[in-house]
């Protein structure tokens, strides 16, 4: 966007933008409350999946908590969180794309072969319109939370080579079109097979709502479990670049191994006990979509546009811009409320670490 200089950090493009200190003031706290965001609910997603499994696999076995399932999966990550970078974990980010593919279209296929139930019931979850409109909220709030990624695509770009003959914005260009094909590949046939199919009955994660083929649900749960894994670490990794160059920068720390276990295990082990603490779902997706997603993905973006590049006034690129910004702050300040009821409602009968 500025002749001769490249942005590798979403908040140094913020800082271009609003000046050096409201920049990073600006940008830095959306975009963590974003990562931690995102890894509280991979985890709580790891730990259900790996519960699923355990259940489907074995019936008859003694229950176990959701709570230590999530801990099995967060334990994974204490290990993981040593990749030194975004290139270290290439393998890792290119299986969870393909897991992500292969569980979503086990997930709308085990849908089709089971059939549509004699008592399947398409009306409305809530039986209130005041119920009706929260939930629509909520919603939105999970909708915004599919595109979570736009929040560490210029730490992606960054690990790309770039010259002015060969910009590195091109291959990602075509890396992002291809992204949001199997973004829709992947979501669309789940949505309108799993509504057809379950009706107003269908769980948040369609793969808790089957039960058969025993086989291909434990398989299903094992590839969200491979994604899941793939996918913290990416999120993982733009926490990590940013606390340890505060801490080695600002707080003249030594950029040390021992800095690194400090500040990775600790950031692993808070994610954990956060998820173990609210292991909603449904409520945390919607929450984080609208109150984390909205600013950073919908329209700060715009507004950033707006500053550099200073489109003309009443110009279709202004209008566009404008209507975003409108939109996102309406879907912030409204999608959170109706997560918040959700989490509240799920949260009546529920037992810490239970």
């Amino acid at each position: 966007m500025v002749p001769g200089k490249r942005f590798d950090r979403y908040h140094e493009l913020g800082q271009e933008a609003f000046g050096e200190k409201l920049g990073l003031w600006i940008v830095v706290p959306q975009q963590l409350l974003v990562e931690v965001g995102v890894n509280i609910v991979y985890m709580v997603t790891g730990g259900k999946s790996l519960q699923k499994i355990y259940e489907t696999g074995c019936p008859n076995c003694h229950p176990l908590k959701t709570s230590y399932f999530i801990l099995m999966f967060g334990c994974v990550h204490f290990f993981l969180s040593f990749c030194p970078n975004f290139n270290s974990i290439t393998l890792i980010s290119f299986l969870a794309a393909v897991m992500s593919l292969s569980y979503s279209t086990i997930g709308w296929g085990a849908s089709v072969h089971k059939g549509i139930s004699p008592e399947v019931d398409y009306s409305p979850r809530a039986s209130t319109s005041t119920g009706r409109v929260f939930g629509s909220l909520s919603a939105l709030g999970d909708i915004a939370f599919a595109f979570a990624g736009h929040n560490v695509v210029l730490e992606i770009q960054a690990t790309m080579p770039s010259t002015p003959e060969k910009p590195s914005k091109k291959p990602m260009w075509k890396g992002v079109i291809i992204a949001y094909i199997v973004v829709a590949i992947c979501y669309f046939p789940v949505a309108f097979v799993g509504y057809r199919v379950f009706g107003n009955s269908v769980e948040d994660n369609i793969l808790i709502s089957l039960q058969k083929p025993a086989w291909l649900i434990i398989m299903a749960n094992a590839f969200v479990v491979v994604h899941v894994i793939g996918s913290y670490q990416v999120f993982a990794m733009g926490v990590f670049d940013l606390i340890e160059s505060y801490l080695a920068k600002q707080r003249n720390f030594n950029p040390t191994k021992t800095l690194r276990v400090i500040v990775r295990t600790g950031y692993v082990a808070l994610t954990m006990f956060l998820a173990i603490s609210f292991p909603f779902f449904g409520g945390l997706l919607g929450f984080f979509g609208g109150f984390a997603f909205a600013p950073t993905t919908y329209f700060l973006p715009c507004i950033i546009w707006l500053i550099i590049c200073k489109p003309k006034r009443f110009g279709l690129s202004w209008f566009t811009n404008w209507i975003c910004i409108i939109l996102g702050v309406l879907l912030m300040v409204l999608a959170p409320i109706g997560a918040l009821r959700q989490i509240i409602l799920q949260a009546k009968g529920y037992k810490f670490f239970s």
